[in-house]
């Protein structure tokens, strides 16, 4: 029955950019297994995982399933087999560069089995997706501003870089931006683009993927610009296949694209502001995570600073956006958050108060209610799911 589970779908952001994707009937599951990126900060921490009750939103902690360095952001492949996990930090083996970090997913009980560590090919890697034929993992570099993409082989291991590019420009502030900062790397429904916001240039770069090889090659054009001194962070399709959107971390702002799915183009719809009517962008403000509710239906951004969760009702038409409202997360920092594969839930993960906090989502409005559910774990960074069926 766990094959029939795990291959119900996993809404973590890859699957829940593809057309497929779909609400799951909480009543066909028996569980959500929710597995935690932290920062260790030299201690012994690593992955911990969590089970959530699909009917009730309770949240129970199955403690630390694999220790590893910094694996701040994870990715879980297709079948389910295998999770894929950054080292965050800024040299290993003498070079400046970050790891990536394979690992088997026991089917049973959720347990991690560390398989190997390849080089991210740049320092401080923060995010990184498997690519939609599970052959690949594409990783982005924040420190080391580069983008890659490396090869899983047969047994789930990662083999060594089969791409490597160097993001190059010149940014719209230095003391703010500094230098390039690829931030996060994403394929579309098609498996044939792959889009990488860099938050230091300003971009979106765009770039022709080929899974079998597992190569990134420059667009035509290359990039989507975004305002300068946006600083342009998470992207996430909707799942129409046909709109796109990034957060900007600098400005506090969410952009809306269509996306010519077919060439690989993105232009620009609208921008709004992330924080609430009025409230003016402090230096202390950024934003993080943006995701689109499996349904289509809205989409949601986290402001740290604010400490909260941004709520917009989608156009089904046109792709554009209309605020709905805020939600505070009851906890400082969301660096993440996420939406259970139910969409009924939305956990989020507040870093610096070590909190993980779930909220009911309102099927008819998209705005979010506390359920009084919350758990301790030490700097959550990153939530990925997995639903096993009854």
């Amino acid at each position: 029955m766990w094959q029939i589970g795990l291959l119900l779908g996993c809404l973590s952001v890859a699957f829940a950019e593809t057309k497929a994707a779909s609400v799951v009937d909480p009543s066909t599951l028996s569980k959500i297994r929710v597995y935690v990126g932290t920062y260790t900060n030299g201690k012994d921490q690593g992955i911990v995982l969590l089970d959530l009750d699909p009917e009730s939103g309770t949240l129970t902690s199955r403690g630390l399933v694999a220790e590893s360095l910094s694996p701040s952001f994870l990715a879980i492949d297709p079948t389910h087999r295998n999770l894929y996990a950054v080292n965050e930090v800024a040299e290993r083996g003498g070079r400046p560069s970050g790891g990536v970090s394979a690992f088997a997913i026991d089917p049973k009980d959720g347990s991690l089995k560390h398989l190997n560590t390849e080089s991210s090919e740049g320092a401080g890697p923060c995010q990184l997706v498997v690519d939609r034929a599970g052959k690949n993992v594409l990783v982005a570099n924040y420190g080391g501003g580069t983008v890659a993409s490396l090869p899983i082989l047969a047994d789930g291991r990662l083999g060594a870089a089969t791409a490597s590019i160097v993001h190059t420009g010149t940014v719209a502030d230095p003391k703010r931006q500094g230098k390039p900062h690829a931030h996060s790397i994403n394929v579309d429904a098609a498996n044939r683009f792959a889009i990488a916001a860099d938050l230091g240039l300003d971009k979106l770069f765009v770039y022709k993927f080929d899974a079998a090889k597992g190569t990134l090659t420059p667009n035509d054009p290359p990039f989507a610009p975004t305002a300068r001194r946006s600083g342009p962070r998470h992207f996430t399709f909707h799942p129409d296949g046909r709109h796109a959107y990034v957060i900007n971390e600098i400005n506090c702002t969410v952009t809306a694209f269509d996306y010519d799915a077919d060439h690989g183009v993105l232009n620009e719809l609208q921008t709004l502001p992330t924080l609430p009517a009025g409230v003016e962008v402090k230096p202390s403000d950024s934003t993080a995570e943006v995701q689109v509710h499996p349904s289509g239906k809205f989409l949601y951004g986290s402001n740290r600073g604010n400490d909260s969760i941004a709520i917009f009702a989608i156009d089904a038409a046109t792709g554009r956006l209309t605020s709905v409202g805020h939600q505070p997360t009851a906890g400082k920092t969301p660096r993440n958050f996420a939406i259970d594969p139910t969409g009924r839930f939305l956990l989020a993960a507040n870093q610096d108060s070590g909190t993980i906090v779930v909220f009911r989502i309102d099927p008819a409005t998209g705005k979010l209610e506390p359920t009084g559910q919350s758990l301790e774990v030490k700097s959550p960074v990153c939530l990925k799911f997995i639903p096993i069926a009854k």
